[in-house]
C-alpha cells in the first residue's frame, strides 16, 4: 500500500487548518503559499474533504475554509481514507464481502487481512492534534547555538 500525493497532501491541508484555527475562514491561496502545493491541486483535494464532512466553507472575499471539527477529533485514517478510499494491502480486501474466488482457500488472506487491520488501527490511533503536537517538539527542540 502506497499512499499516493493526494493523501500526503491532504493531510497536509488539514493540518495547517489545524494550526491556524482562529475561527476565522483560511483561504487556499494561504494554504498553496504555506504548504507549497499549486491551488488547483488544493481544489481537487477539497472536494473529498468537504464531502466528508471536515471542512466549512464560505464563498467570496472574505471567504476560506475551516474545520468543522477540533483537531482532536480528526482521525488521521478517515483523513486518508477520504481521500485514497480503503487502505486495503491487497484489491481483494477493498470489496465487503471480500468478491474473491480464491477467498475461501487462499493461504495468503489472513496476512492480508492482519496486515490492513493493523494499518487500520495504527492510522485511527494518531489525531491531526498529535501531529500538531508533534510538530510543536520537534520545533521546539530546532534551535541553534
Amino acid at each position: 500500500m502506497k499512499i499516493s500525493a493526494k493523501g500526503r497532501y491532504a493531510l497536509r491541508l488539514m493540518l495547517d487548518l489545524a494550526e491556524h484555527n482562529t475561527g476565522e475562514y483560511i483561504t487556499l491561496k494561504d494554504i498553496s503559499d504555506r504548504q507549497e502545493i499549486s491551488m488547483k491541486y488544493l481544489e481537487q483535494i477539497i472536494t473529498p474533504l468537504s464531502k466528508a464532512g471536515f471542512l466549512r466553507s464560505v464563498r467570496g472575499p472574505q471567504g476560506g475554509y475551516r474545520l468543522v471539527m477540533e483537531p482532536k477529533e480528526y482521525k488521521v485514517g478517515d483523513i486518508l481514507r477520504a481521500t485514497e478510499g480503503k487502505l486495503a494491502p491487497v484489491a481483494c480486501l477493498e470489496q465487503e464481502p471480500n468478491e474473491c474466488s480464491r477467498c475461501e482457500y487462499c493461504a495468503t488472506i489472513s496476512f492480508w487481512q492482519g496486515l490492513f487491520d493493523v494499518i487500520n488501527e495504527y492510522v485511527d490511533s494518531v489525531t491531526l492534534e498529535d501531529l500538531l503536537e508533534q510538530q510543536k517538539y520537534r520545533i521546539g527542540n530546532d534551535y541553534m547555538i
